[in-house]
């Protein structure tokens, strides 16, 4: 029987759920500076929950969403303190868990039309090398668009010595029909894989879009894989938002979190992305400790 990993949830509404500061822009960054306590009791629920991979709460230390004195001033410290938080949660949970270092769009979720290739790196140089002496792998999230993930990818393997697996999670298209699956950018995930394995990534994963059009991107995965001849590990992890249009933006409002996702409805989707090759499972936004003890029990 194929072994599947557990990852954790959606850090940000759960923070939510439990009273800590939050609100945009600074979404889940808020915590870190003000309630990193409130954090790290988070990251012990999803582990407690069955998480065996824990992701640092460092997606929003960037310019983005805490302005740029603030990131120039904070975004080192607060990224080895989002680290060091996660590995305090396993250690006082005495689970065997490995700590993601989240690498988030540093210009915003869902918009590859903001990217700005002249500063990637002068943002993404700090985030990475405070974080590479703290984690045990890396993740770099929600994905729309190539160039970025590529960057990402040149720039840790520069920057970590140690040379931690690497998984790369791409967020699809979903808010109008695509002829196959689809980057935020237009880009096909067949473009996408194929890229990633002349990259020399160790995962790919989905998240931050709606479960319903993540299991033809696996399918597509395995066979663009198989067709290369290469084995990789391959995951999901959905949010619970209602699909995001090409314009969203992100720091104007909190979106709704779907009703309908409960935790025995998302198991529903986590069982199909299984049976399809997926290894590595979670949840992205709104997909709180709930969500991942189903899974855990399940998978």
């Amino acid at each position: 029987m194929t072994t599947v990993t557990i990852l954790d949830g959606g850090m940000g509404r759960e923070l939510e759920r439990r009273g800590a500061p939050f609100k945009q822009p600074e979404w889940s960054a808020l915590a870190m500076m003000e309630a990193p306590e409130i954090v790290k009791d988070v990251h012990k629920s999803f582990i407690e929950a069955g998480s065996r991979v824990i992701t640092t709460n460092s997606y929003a230390l960037v310019p983005f969403h805490i302005g740029e004195d603030v990131f120039k001033q904070r975004a080192f410290e607060l990224a080895v303190d989002s680290a060091k938080v996660a590995r305090q949660a396993v250690e006082e949970t005495g689970k065997d868990v490995k700590v993601a270092g989240s690498l988030a769009p540093l210009f915003g979720s869902y918009r590859a039309d903001l990217y700005q290739a002249d500063r990637a790196e002068e943002i993404a140089r700090p985030l990475i090398t405070a974080l590479a002496p703290h984690v045990d792998l890396w993740l770099n999230e929600t994905q729309s668009l190539l160039a970025e993930a590529l960057l990402m990818k040149k720039l840790v393997d520069e920057l970590d010595g140690e040379k931690k697996p690497y998984w790369v999670s791409f967020t699809l298209e979903d808010a109008e029909p695509t002829t196959e699956p689809c980057l935020r950018s237009g880009e096909t995930v067949v473009d996408g894989v194929k890229a990633m394995v002349a990259a020399g990534v160790d995962g790919i994963l989905f998240n931050c879009c709606q479960p319903e059009i993540i299991a033809d991107a696996i399918t597509v995965t395995k066979q663009t894989l198989a067709a290369l001849n290469k084995e990789m590990a391959i995951g999901a992890y959905a949010n619970a938002f209602p699909p995001q249009p090409k314009d969203a933006t992100a720091n104007d409002g909190l979106d709704e979190v779907r009703a309908d996702l409960t935790p025995e409805s998302y198991l529903v989707w986590a069982e199909k992305w299984c049976e399809l090759g997926a290894t590595l499972i979670g949840g992205c936004c709104g997909i709180g400790p709930d969500h991942i003890k189903a899974l855990a029990a399940r998978l």
